[in-house]
């Protein structure tokens, strides 16, 4: 009788798995005793049998399988073993890798090459214009950092990058970034101030809207006044070489359910303004690694993410931006190497955001020259 009253332990416990859709997940550990109750439980709630989907076993080995694993199965899986002294538990997360949901070249060579190669549709154009847009240490100046390491076939840390834990934009004037690969290729960057805590501190939302229509010189210092058109910075009849031809937020993973509700009312402003003007808008998704430790390890699955998926959704719903113009990025900032997957997940995005600014050339070209008809 003692030994049937005995307290309970576990003999083996229960291991982490990790297994694709559509395939069979099987939990299972030992005690060192029979007789005992096992209630199983996932995140927290219990888990029952279900006919042709979950099946449980009991015994010394304790059991759980379910049958064609779906993204709704992943979760912490928890085995409760108890007898009328007393009960332990051990559990184990269910990772349940999806389907590719987005496809990446993961050659650099090719993008490289057609990147180099690209012609703008409009001769008079000499550039195409991104701005990055988005809260300090989101990432925004890292981003020109790995774009120049990418051309330049070395890691480039000209461009001082705000602490993610800073408060404080290193970016204090509208700065232009042109990037060179034998010779200057047919886009630039222009870096802003960060969205900051204090708004006296911060950029003014009219000022990113007058960039966008190409209405700011660079070397314009931020200030929490607006840009008046007598200011010397103040381009008052800007051509379309002088405007911005794609927006780009830069928004980090990791916070943007923390981003404050201020932030987002503004950057919801730059971006109706945007929207009003025909404006191409993207978000370039920082700090990936943050939700889906399992990108720092393998680059290359993170389009099998369900974790990233969830991002791209919560990050669609508070911009209101499509999923399919939100683009995961793994900025330069603990490498000393160059990493082929870091570059071509940042040339997927780039390559995508090159032809759609050029869309736009050639829509406003186009009436351009109705109107002069």
């Amino acid at each position: 009788m003692g030994f049937f009253m005995s307290k309970p332990e576990f003999v083996t416990v229960l291991a982490d798995k990790h297994v694709k859709i559509g395939e069979d997940i099987k939990l299972s550990c030992k005690a060192n005793a029979e007789e005992l109750m096992a209630t199983w439980e996932k995140n927290g709630q219990k888990v029952d049998c279900v006919e042709g989907k979950i099946t449980m076993k009991t015994g010394k080995s304790f059991d759980l399988e379910i049958k064609n694993a779906e993204e709704g199965d992943e979760g912490k899986y928890t085995v409760i073993l108890k007898n009328k002294r007393s009960n332990v538990s051990c559990s184990a997360m269910v990772t349940v890798e999806l389907n590719e949901w987005r496809t990446v070249e993961w050659n650099q060579d090719g993008m490289i090459d057609a990147l180099k190669a690209f012609k703008i549709s409009n001769e008079k154009v000499g550039a195409l214009h991104f701005l990055l847009y988005g809260p300090t240490g989101a990432g925004k100046s890292s981003i020109i950092n790995t774009i120049k390491t990418i051309f330049k076939g070395r890691l480039f840390i000209s461009c001082l990058a705000a602490s993610e834990k800073s408060d404080t934009s290193f970016t204090k004037c509208y700065e232009k970034t042109e990037i060179e690969k034998d010779g200057l290729l047919p886009f630039t960057f222009h870096d802003i101030r960060g969205l900051e805590k204090e708004d006296k501190d911060g950029v003014h939302t009219q000022d990113i809207i007058s960039a966008l229509k190409g209405h700011v010189k660079e070397g314009y210092m931020f200030k929490p006044t607006k840009l008046t058109d007598d200011n010397q910075y103040y381009i008052k009849n800007p051509s379309l070489n002088d405007k911005i031809h794609c927006l780009v937020n830069v928004i980090p993973a990791d916070t943007i359910s923390m981003i404050k509700d201020d932030f987002i009312q503004n950057m919801k402003k730059v971006r109706e303004e945007a929207s009003n003007m025909g404006l191409p808008q993207v978000i370039f998704m920082t700090r990936v690694d943050r939700v889906c430790p399992r990108t720092k390890k393998d680059l290359r699955s993170i389009y099998k993410s369900k974790k990233i998926k969830e991002k791209i959704r919560e990050c669609s719903m508070s911009l209101g931006v499509p999923m399919n113009c939100i683009f995961p990025v793994w900025n330069y900032h603990e490498e000393t190497e160059i990493k082929e997957e870091i570059n071509c997940l940042m040339l997927h995005a780039l390559t995508k955001i090159v032809h759609w600014a050029d869309d736009y050339i050639v829509k406003c070209s186009n009436k351009q020259t109705s109107f002069k008809k």
